[in-house]
């Protein structure tokens, strides 16, 4: 028998150049740091589009890069239907989630979207963010550390929680 189908996991953002691309490529990491490469397949995509084909903002690629990851997707756009294609749907704020959800009619879809920071094991109903990864895009530098800081925690627990429910791969 063939391995389980992966599990195919969308982060969201609005432009796709800062937020969403720095989680594919936290993920991406901390999938092939777990032996899971090929059992979870990481994607990224933006709500709106005037970024597409565009590689991911230099401070974003600059953090992840002193961090020891490299971001190298090109910005998309996720669009109605995208759903589909994915176990989980990412949003990065409230904003991006309510737009997804505007582009997902189907009930049984909408139950794959949440807020990246649901996962993360450390959200407090203080915290200072809301729950939400702030978008850095107009800010300085430090907004890029904080974001890759609130997104490597969030998907440290979120790869925990789709190792619990990953089915286990056939002997063969």
């Amino acid at each position: 028998m063939a391995d389980p189908a992966p599990v195919r996991l969308c982060f969201v953002c609005l432009g796709n150049i800062c937020r969403s691309p720095t989680a594919e490529g936290v993920m991406a990491a901390l999938v092939d740091e777990a032996g899971l490469t090929g059992r979870i397949v990481v994607d990224s995509a933006g709500t709106g589009d005037w970024h597409r084909g565009e590689l991911p903002d230099e401070r974003a690629r600059a953090e992840a890069r002193r961090r020891g990851v490299e971001l190298t997707s090109r910005a998309t756009t996720f669009r109605a239907g995208d759903a589909h294609a994915y176990d989980l749907v990412l949003a990065m704020d409230r904003s991006n989630l309510a737009d997804l959800l505007d582009r997902t009619p189907e009930p049984a879809l909408r139950e794959r979207i949440h807020l990246l920071r649901e996962f993360d094991p450390a959200l407090t109903p203080d915290d200072r963010w809301g729950g939400e990864v702030p978008d850095p895009w107009a800010g300085g530098e430090q907004g890029f550390v904080v974001v890759y800081d609130l997104i490597e925690a969030a998907c440290r627990g979120l790869l925990a929680h789709v190792r619990e429910t990953l089915p286990a791969p056939e002997d063969g």
